[in-house]
């Protein structure tokens, strides 16, 4: 019962920020038109899907930026035939978030508040690092070979998404990091970050 308990929590949890996501998305950007109907924003959308790994670990986190952010692009005229990319890539952003701050830093076992914030940001640039890398790429592979895209307008929309995805890696990584580690007093007392007993862990 406790452990079904458990994982209610985490769902419950992983579909509040997955709104997170979806709302930050949708609300707080600044979208960029392109030629053929194509579109690239600035938008802090990659930050709470940062913050959602930061909190709940790789997969339920991966899976609220997936869900949220995919939704949203499904609900954009604009978007919506990019969904699955952006549900792969946010997917990926989690994991990668995950892996670092709790399977190789395991930061929910240090009360060290130094060792915390270097390390969520250590694993906010991983995750945020790879997405600047591969979702040009995707997308370039993703419009050209998938939706039939010319391949001059592929690279145009590629070029446009490396900026403004540096941009958005560059703001989200401060604002991931800020938010996580001014929250994280307040979701341990609310039980929505388990601190775990262990031994302490030297800084990095």
């Amino acid at each position: 019962m406790e452990r079904r308990n458990e994982t209610l929590i985490k769902i419950a949890q992983t579909a509040l920020l997955a709104a997170l996501c979806f709302v930050s998305f949708t609300f707080l950007q600044i979208k960029i038109p392109m030629p053929g109907g194509g579109a690239t924003s600035f938008h802090v959308g990659n930050a709470f899907c940062v913050l959602a790994a930061l909190i709940l670990g790789g997969w339920y986190g991966g899976l609220a930026g997936a869900i949220g952010m995919g939704l949203a692009d499904v609900l954009d005229p604009v978007y919506i035939t990019g969904a699955p990319k952006t549900f792969v890539l946010k997917l990926c952003i989690g994991l990668i978030v995950g892996l670092v701050a709790h399977r190789i830093a395991k930061i929910n076992e240090s009360q060290d508040k130094k060792y915390v914030f270097r390390w969520s940001v250590i694993a906010s640039v991983a995750g945020l690092g790879f997405n600047v890398v591969a979702d040009p790429l995707a997308g370039f592979f993703y419009d050209q070979y998938i939706l039939g895209q010319p391949q001059q307008m592929a690279e145009l929309l590629a070029k446009w998404s490396t900026a403004t995805t540096f941009v958005n890696a560059a703001i989200s990584v401060v604002l991931a990091g800020v938010l996580y580690n001014a929250l994280r007093p307040v979701l341990m007392k609310t039980g929505m970050i388990h601190p775990v007993k262990a031994k302490k862990l030297q800084s990095f």
